[in-house]
């Protein structure tokens, strides 16, 4: 049970691409955090993902004796809300309430969605510093860790874009 929730509930199965499809269940994850419409059951929810990632990917790592396996994807699923943080802390900021699911599902705004979601596919697999060093960390940490940082490397993306758009 915990090798099958490690591997993203058998998406991590799938042969080819299993960290983007674990990362695509990781948007149904963010959706579903956010359908709370609750602040702080989207942070709780996306904070216990990280820890049980950080558990179930080091139970799983010893389970294949692999370091990282690549059908491991509960790490992916995990971070992909963090992804997003950023943007949501904009819309907060702007309107001062929790934003709904339309702000990133719908029409006019699928396109940034699926943008926060291939800078997080860019850096989980270019791992800059200190994204790559990080695996290093022990068991589950270092499955996890790596992807939490990618996702800090996509908010940093999203506020950088955000704040040369307001200046100009």
């Amino acid at each position: 049970m915990k090798l099958w929730i490690a591997q993203g509930f058998g998406v991590g199965r799938i042969p080819v691409a299993p960290g983007t499809f674990g990362s695509v269940v990781g948007v149904l994850w963010f959706r579903l955090l956010l359908m709370t419409a609750n602040l702080w059951l989207f942070a709780a929810g996306t904070i216990a993902a990280i820890g049980l990632s950080v558990w179930l990917c080091g139970a799983a790592e010893k389970r294949l004796g692999q370091t990282d396996p690549g059908s491991v994807v509960l790490d992916e699923i995990a971070a992909m809300p963090v992804c997003y943080w950023g943007w949501v802390a904009i819309l907060i900021w702007k309107t001062g309430a929790m934003p709904v699911t339309a702000h990133f599902f719908s029409t006019g705004t699928w396109p940034l969605t699926l943008g926060v979601f291939a800078a997080f596919r860019f850096f989980d697999v270019a791992k800059p510093w200190p994204v790559y060093q990080s695996q290093s960390l022990h068991g589950g940490w270092g499955v996890t860790i790596d992807d939490v940082l990618a996702a800090v490397y996509v908010n940093l993306v999203v506020l950088l874009l955000y704040a040369a758009k307001t200046l100009l």
